[in-house]
């Protein structure tokens, strides 16, 4: 039956491990996109339409892809039109997503969160539509409450380092209250890419909040350092960079200063200019974070803002984006053998957009495991991957070639507040496999021990990696 309470789950073994186990774990979601000014205020929605088309100051360019796919006009996606008239022109394009992840997480949300089992289609609509909007006015549906009736214990936003973190300390004086932690992670992205247009606009607002006056290399790394402090005050113990593309170059100091009053002069640097900053400068990050006990992500390859002529009338991270085809993992193994060297490779996920790099990345993982359990990780299948097949490919790569056992798990990369259904249907994927390697005795069928294993990616190995409770 369609997504009763044993779908994916195609064993009794399954069965046992999901009810009996991963179900009643809490959630840690690592890595969101959630806006803590939103989580803040916490307003009622106004419809559903806000929720899942555009909500807030974000929208969900998961669906805008579809919708645009089924040849929904700009106008219904994130134009002008009316929010009834978006949500029609989604509930069409919903009707021809069969087998695409995101009929299984709009019907799963429907369920969980409204209690609504009607398939949602044209003729639907307007019912669900209703009755959703009703819900939504509710006490129950204010983001607060649906982070706490979701189970989560710990959010973890994206943030810039010159974010002043405003709200987040403001919702740490109600953490108690709230049954929850937001936390804020770092993302230096507009640090590293050295090669943007605004970077030396950038760098003048990081010398001004850090209080550093930058001229050089080492005055970047030293305003880091500041910024990094001042996360770290407030609870932030991770990071996470965007490295779409990266190539090694090693650099001496006097050409990091050189490269960096070039840039700050807004002349244009050589493509192995670029590199060698960027690579300087990750290097210091890894310093930074392992003398912090902080984890360090990478997110790989994806070919952002692809569609030129879109991104300049809509911006990022409105649904034009693929992913990239090179080699990185070279790259990525010197850069990890030099800061070896040098004793400073803090906890790191690795992520890839591309599933071909998950096997050369889990192998040049193996060469630097040390002093920590699973110190590197191959993260969790992520954005296109982000699917039943793409999770058990990355399930069974991490589990070949590493300890399974110690995955910190899922993780939802949402902008939306009603994106945790995506935990459980992580752990049904995860159940899933485990009953089939029982079934074919390629482990124990042994509900206790590898029910203590799914606890632990579900939620136990998270905690105890990420310290953020300590």
């Amino acid at each position: 039956m369609f997504l009763d309470k044993d779908f994916l789950l195609t064993t009794d073994f399954s069965r046992k491990l999901f009810h009996n186990h991963a179900e009643k774990m809490p959630i840690i979601d690592y890595h969101c996109h959630l806006n803590p000014k939103e989580i803040y205020e916490n307003q009622n929605f106004r419809d559903l339409a806000q929720v899942w088309i555009n909500e807030g100051n974000y929208g969900d360019h998961y669906k805008w892809r579809l919708m645009r796919a089924n040849g929904v006009p700009e106008k219904y996606i994130t134009g002008d039109a009316e929010p009834y008239e978006k949500f029609l022109k989604w509930a069409e394009t919903i009707e021809k997503s069969v087998g695409n992840p995101l009929y299984e997480w709009t019907h799963l949300e429907l369920r969980r969160f409204f209690g609504i089992e009607t398939i949602l289609n044209r003729q639907t609509a307007p019912e669900i539509w209703e009755k959703a909007n009703q819900l939504l006015a509710t006490e129950d549906f204010k983001p607060r409450n649906l982070i706490k009736n979701s189970n989560v214990k710990v959010v973890c936003t994206t943030d810039d380092p010159v974010d002043d973190l405003h709200y987040h300390k403001l919702l740490k004086e109600s953490e108690t209250e709230n049954g929850f932690k937001v936390l804020p992670a770092f993302r230096p992205d507009k640090v590293l890419n050295i090669q943007k247009e605004e970077y030396a606009d950038y760098i003048h607002r990081l010398s001004k909040v850090s209080g550093v006056s930058i001229q050089n290399f080492d005055d970047i790394v030293d305003a880091i350092q500041h910024r990094v402090e001042y996360f770290h005050e407030l609870g932030s113990r991770l990071s996470d960079h965007a490295l779409d593309t990266f190539t090694y170059a090693e650099a001496t100091p006097e050409e990091l200063n050189h490269i960096v009053r070039k840039s700050l002069s807004k002349e244009t640097l050589t493509e192995l200019e670029i590199s060698q900053y960027r690579t300087a400068l990750l290097k210091e990050l890894m310093r930074i974070y392992h003398e912090k006990n902080w984890v360090m992500q990478y997110h790989i390859h994806a070919y952002r803002n692809l569609n030129e002529l879109m991104f300049n009338k809509l911006g990022p991270d409105t649904g034009y984006d693929a992913l990239i085809d090179e080699n990185i993992a070279e790259s990525i193994a010197k850069l990890f053998a030099s800061a070896e060297n040098e004793n400073i490779i803090p906890k790191t996920i690795l992520y890839s957009l591309n599933p071909n790099d998950w096997f050369p990345l889990v192998t040049i993982m193996g060469c630097f495991q040390k002093d920590t359990v699973q110190k590197l990780q191959l993260g969790c299948a992520w954005w296109f991957n982000d699917t039943r097949s793409g999770m058990r490919r990355q399930l069974e790569i991490f589990a070949e070639e590493s300890l399974l056992p110690n995955f910190v798990g899922m993780l939802t990369d949402s902008r939306s507040f009603l994106s945790y259904p995506r935990h459980e249907y992580f752990r049904r994927v995860l159940c899933e496999l485990f009953g089939e390697w029982a079934e074919r005795g390629q482990i124990p069928d042994d509900e206790e021990q590898i029910g203590k294993i799914v606890e632990d990616i579900a939620y136990n190995n998270a905690y105890r990696y990420f310290g953020f409770f300590d």
